[in-house]
């Protein structure tokens, strides 16, 4: 009988230990793949959220000050839970149309809304204020920021977090520095808490020479909202401006994206949503403004955009315009029956040296083919 507990007793360890073995060699495993899971992936199975990586300290500024830049409401949006990853940049194919695909619904379209933009991890609360950051290579993320960020410094990114200002701007890149991105971020406002009358302006401002790029970006209040000559502007949705008047008593013009010419880079505006709701007789201007403010239009890609609103959609460049390819976008009729209030498009330089209009078309697949500019 004590033979036959001991074989039992025996048996029962061998038991355990190879069911211990097994567990260990299924976690690696599992932790493996885990690791090899890309940054840019929304999601990865078996991986737990990221902690938030450590940010070198940055100086508060004492003051704001406005941006340079060319000056032609809603409540803030919380972040959603992701959808799948959005496609990539430089797909210019237009979306299939799927099952309540219409006017007021980029997202059932195949463009980016709440869902495929905004920051994927949680966030912990920063009252920075008018954060002056000043080292290069900083990376900022898991950051929910109460405050701004003046960018002084080359190479840092803004990723997975979310920035809510009452200054001029969300981000702002200053003159001489370069290498910026704003990646999977919300940037909003406080309506009435700005600088400018009451009103923001810029939720990212590039006044450098070199490209800023920004990228899967839930982006609401300001009235400029992606202000630049240069960068690479992708997978955004840019909804809710509000409307103010500004220091001079005046309705500040409005835009989801605006140039103002003069750049010495190349602008790509690929597959974004960029609606402007606000009242022309209250300032709106475009979705996407080309305007030729500061120097001639040239190098520009505007490619599998979701268009809606302003006085006129898309401002082409005007006069002078050159290498500027506008492709298989979609101007929705969300807020006008002809996108914008009098139009889709103005001021679209047809003869100008490399300008390509192809595949634009109205939400309800009308083609979209620009009147000669006088």
């Amino acid at each position: 009988m004590r033979k036959r507990l001991w074989a039992w007793l025996l048996a029962g360890f061998l038991l355990v230990a190879a069911l211990t073995l097994y567990q260990a060699e299924r976690t690696g495993r599992s932790e493996s793949a885990a690791d090899s899971c890309p940054e840019s992936a929304l999601e990865c199975p078996g991986q737990e959220k990221p902690l938030p990586l450590p940010v070198p300290t940055a100086a508060p500024t004492d003051s704001p000050s406005a941006p340079v830049g060319p000056s032609p409401s809603a409540t803030p949006a919380t972040s959603a839970t992701p959808s799948p990853t959005p496609p990539p940049p430089g797909s210019s194919a237009p979306p299939a149309p799927g099952p309540g695909c219409d006017a007021a619904s980029p997202g059932a379209c195949g463009f980016p809304d709440a869902r495929s933009t905004g920051p994927r991890i949680a966030l912990e609360r920063h009252d920075t204020g008018n954060m002056s950051v000043k080292t290069d290579g900083m990376v900022i993320r898991g950051w929910d920021i109460r405050g701004s960020l003046d960018v002084y410094a080359d190479n840092v990114t803004i990723i997975d977090s979310r920035i809510t200002s009452t200054n001029w701007w969300g981000v702002n890149l200053r003159p001489g520095f370069k290498g910026l991105r704003v990646l999977h971020t919300t940037i909003t406002a406080l309506p009435g808490k700005g600088p400018d009358n009451g009103g923001v302006n810029y939720a990212v401002s590039n006044m450098g020479e070199s490209s800023v790029e920004v990228g899967w970006c839930d982006v609401s209040v300001f009235g400029n909202a992606l202000s630049m000559g240069q960068g690479n502007l992708h997978d955004n949705y840019v909804h809710d401006i509000v409307a103010f008047r500004n220091l001079g008593g005046e309705w500040q013009h409005t835009d989801a994206v605006i140039s103002g010419g003069g750049n010495k880079g190349r602008l790509t505006v690929r597959h974004n949503t960029l609606l402007n709701s606000v009242p022309v007789d209250k300032g709106a201007s475009a979705a996407l403004g080309l305007f030729a403010d500061t120097g001639v239009v040239s190098n520009v890609v505007v490619d599998d955009n979701w268009l809606a609103g302003g006085a006129y959609a898309l401002y082409g460049g005007g006069p002078g315009a050159t290498g500027i390819q506008v492709t298989d976008n979609v101007f929705s009729t969300q807020y006008h029956p002809h996108s914008g209030l009098y139009g889709a498009v103005a001021a679209w330089n047809a003869g100008g040296a490399g300008n390509v209009w192809r595949g634009n078309r109205m939400s309800d697949g009308r083609p979209v083919v620009p009147e000669p500019s006088p």
